[in-house]
């Protein structure tokens, strides 16, 4: 593991104490949804209804050339993206052992996401997935099956460099109304923007729209389901449903989009290949033109990468955070995905460059660990199951002609 950057575990103890008085100021803890979902005194947030009104950028404009690899355009931007944010107990008692040494008051959950800041500041727009509601700061917490998790996770994803997250899953209502309301409640006091969920009907309408130097980059996400419950309110979570996705993206480019997002929560849970619902809800997503990029999260495993008809999908990225499994090794695996992309001369933005990073998580302590090629953080479990890890993940990525199609290694050391 790497040594915790100084000026990013400051800024992590900021946010952190800064969340807790917002949500004290809030009465976040305290709040109770309105029956019929209606949402509670929480300040909306204006990106997710209001999308910045600057003007797209022009073939005529200052260069813009992004961070991360050498653009060979005239503008480029990078975004990363990474799994599901799967907090279990396990993670929670390391996050309580981490503020302990660190002399943080609650839950420090800043050293498990430590390895991903090196790749998050080398990108222009990082994008998390919350995949389960979150507690009161005090709990009482709950992991599987029906999650409600430390709130302090949200605090830890902002200040290791995500702008954003997607929080439509199949746990998103596994405490009701309450919970959803008081995640992204926790979202907003953390200065997360997030999409996939809402506490308004109006706020659903809304569209995810996120500002880089060069372009403007719309997020849209649906699940496959709810677990076998149902939302108070139909409009509460998006589903994965390819018309309504389709007419939302084109909203976002009719809003000024120049960069649309499939954010897609399905598959089959362990699988290393997408199932039929994945491959014809991607597939129709790419066909209808609206989309520049489609990636995935949910079966706690990596699945491939595939270039469909000029858009690149990513059909699951595994696990940003998770415990340790015993049965499923791909359970502990990850995929961290950027993808640079260039506007040509015409005006059109497509991904240019799609890089990938393998990752694991390891315990004692609980930490996320990068075992691309290049060892950005050194050994992470040992040399022969890094080793392991990254050929697993580079197999079943490549399994769909990513290679052929231009995908490859992130090695973040190198870059530039």
């Amino acid at each position: 593991m790497g040594n915790n950057n100084i000026a990013g575990r400051a800024q992590y103890v900021a946010v952190a104490a800064l969340l807790t008085v917002a949500l004290a100021s809030c009465g976040v803890i305290a709040e109770q949804a309105r029956p019929g979902g209606g949402a509670t005194a929480a300040p909306t947030p204006t990106a997710a209804l209001t999308p910045t009104a600057t003007p797209s950028p022009s073939a005529a404009a200052t260069p813009t050339p992004g961070a991360g690899p050498v653009c060979t355009a005239v503008r480029c931007t990078s975004v990363l993206v990474t799994g599901d944010m799967l907090v279990h107990a396990q993670l929670w008692q390391q996050a309580h052992e981490d503020a302990v040494a660190g002399g943080v008051k609650g839950l420090d959950f800043g050293p498990l996401l430590e390895g991903q800041r090196r790749y998050i500041e080398q990108s222009d727009l990082a994008i998390c997935h919350q995949e389960t509601p979150v507690a009161p700061p005090g709990g009482p917490f709950s992991a599987y099956p029906s999650f409600n998790v430390p709130p302090q996770i949200a605090a830890a994803a902002k200040a290791v460099g995500y702008r954003a997250c997607t929080t439509a899953s199949n746990h998103t209502i596994d405490q009701g109304t309450e919970g959803l309301t008081r995640t992204l409640d926790v979202l907003d006091a953390a200065g997360l923007e997030h999409t996939g969920s809402y506490r308004t009907l109006a706020e659903s309408r809304g569209i995810l729209i996120l500002q880089t130097e060069a372009a403007r980059i719309a997020v849209i996400a649906g699940t496959y389901g709810l677990n076998g419950q149902a939302p108070e309110q139909p409009w509460q979570v998006d589903m994965l449903d390819a018309p309504a996705m389709i007419a939302k993206a084109k909203e976002a480019r009719e809003q000024g989009a120049d960069i649309v997002l499939a954010a897609m929560h399905a598959g089959d849970e362990y699988s290393s290949a997408p199932n039929a619902q994945q491959l014809q809800v991607a597939h129709a997503l790419a066909d209808s033109g609206q989309f520049t990029m489609v990636y995935g999260h949910h079966t706690h495993s990596v699945l491939p990468v595939e270039k469909y008809k000029g858009t690149w999908i990513a059909y699951g990225l595994g696990n940003g955070v998770t415990e340790l499994s015993p049965a499923y090794v791909v359970n502990n695996e990850g995929l961290l995905l950027r993808a640079q992309f260039s506007q040509d001369s015409a005006g059109r933005w497509t991904a240019s460059d799609v890089a990938w990073a393998p990752s694991v998580i390891v315990s004692a302590p609980y930490r996320w660990c990068s075992v691309a090629a290049d060892a950005p953080q050194g050994v992470c479990a040992s040399p022969a199951a890094d080793a392991d890890t990254r050929l697993r993940t580079k197999q079943v990525v490549e399994s769909m002609g990513a290679v052929q199609a231009g995908a490859h290694e992130l090695l973040v050391t190198k870059d530039r």
